[in-house]
């Protein structure tokens, strides 16, 4: 109850950053899935069997050897078009150390190399600085003799001097690293720097995803935020769920899920989410404004529907008047009066 009480006691906008209390906390693509994404841009030369071509640009500058990068990324086999990985779907992003990357990952590396944060990228790959020539037959299944391509995405990284892999950290090091990282994410929302913002958030996912709930939920709903400003509705609803998964009575997760959902038109599972977070918020004046226009909009489209239909079937026809023949009126008066006549003629006969 004291858990539902905190909660209460903070607003649910979509402006707002999480800062929760540990005890409060309980738990815890962007890309193409046709195929690798067809680009027009320069392709650069990076290394005899790399080359890079720009998706989208980055910011700052490069990372030097040795340092820890974050990123995501989508591979696959270049002739048979086979895709193997895609870190966007795990949503967990990739930590990749420059300089003691696995064998298989030397070409990725290469490319890594040369972006800036932000940067988007597809990557080819010679199979001489891949999967090579026997490739793999488990986890990941990769061809013999496979060029490779990689749709790859630098969140971030951290510089050789601050730089250290996860598992050389203590707990200690990696709380404080974690909820610097948390910290450094609100200042660049609250500066309306959303991807940014994202790029610390994600970060923090990667490199220290297997501690720190009571730093990882609160970013999964900022994360949340950003999205929602970006008008990333699906990526919001999956960040909220993954808090939902841990704590299922979290407002601020079923409000925004709740917000993302009704942007997407999914007004049922909006009302839903909704009515939810007024059962453990009663008084929350934001849950009662969207219920509200939830409402409202839901009659908006019933009688647009019903403007719909009513033109596709129009209204009901009224029966029209039939039309006179006044030959045959006629020909019935002519008729009649004959036999009027013809009826006294007769009489006088007799």
């Amino acid at each position: 109850m004291e858990d539902v009480k905190e909660q209460q006691s903070q607003s649910h906008g979509e402006d707002e950053i999480v800062t929760e209390n540990p005890a409060f906390v309980h738990g815890e693509s962007p890309v193409d899935a046709s195929g690798p994404p067809k680009v027009d841009s320069v392709v650069e030369i990076l290394h005899e069997k790399v080359t890079k071509q720009i998706i989208k640009e980055g910011h700052g500058h490069k990372p030097s050897k040795y340092s820890t990068c974050f990123l995501h990324y989508k591979a696959w086999a270049e002739s048979t078009q086979h895709e193997f990985e895609d870190t966007w779907h795990e949503q967990q992003p990739l930590e990749l150390v420059l300089g003691k990357e696995k064998k298989e990952m030397t070409g990725l590396a290469i490319g890594v190399s040369s972006m800036k944060s932000g940067e988007r990228a597809l990557l080819h790959v010679g199979w001489e600085l891949g999967y090579g020539k026997e490739g793999s037959f488990s986890f990941p299944n990769v061809p013999p003799m496979a060029d490779l391509l990689y749709e790859v995405e630098l969140i971030g990284f951290d510089e050789t001097k601050e730089g250290k892999a996860r598992g050389d950290m203590t707990v200690e090091e990696r709380i404080g690293a974690a909820d610097r990282r948390k910290m450094d994410g609100n200042a660049l929302f609250k500066e309306d720097k959303l991807e940014e913002a994202m790029q610390q958030y994600e970060m923090l996912f990667g490199k220290y995803r297997d501690m720190a709930l009571a730093v990882k939920n609160p970013c999964h709903l900022n994360m949340t935020a950003c999205l929602i400003k970006l008008k990333r509705y699906e990526e919001a609803t999956g960040h909220c769920s993954i808090v939902l998964s841990e704590h299922e009575n979290n407002v601020k997760a079923m409000f925004r899920r709740g917000k993302a959902r009704a942007e997407l038109g999914q007004t049922d599972a909006a009302g839903e989410d909704f009515l939810k977070a007024r059962k453990y918020a009663p008084e929350d004046k934001a849950i009662a404004r969207e219920l509200r226009l939830l409402a409202e909009l839901d009659k908006a489209m019933y009688q647009r529907q019903k403007e719909i239909y009513k033109g596709i079937f129009g209204p009901t026809p009224e029966p029209k008047p039939k039309r006179t023949n006044w030959q045959i009126l006629l020909w019935q008066w002519l008729l009649s009066l004959f036999y009027r006549i013809f009826g006294r003629e007769r009489v006088k006969a007799d």
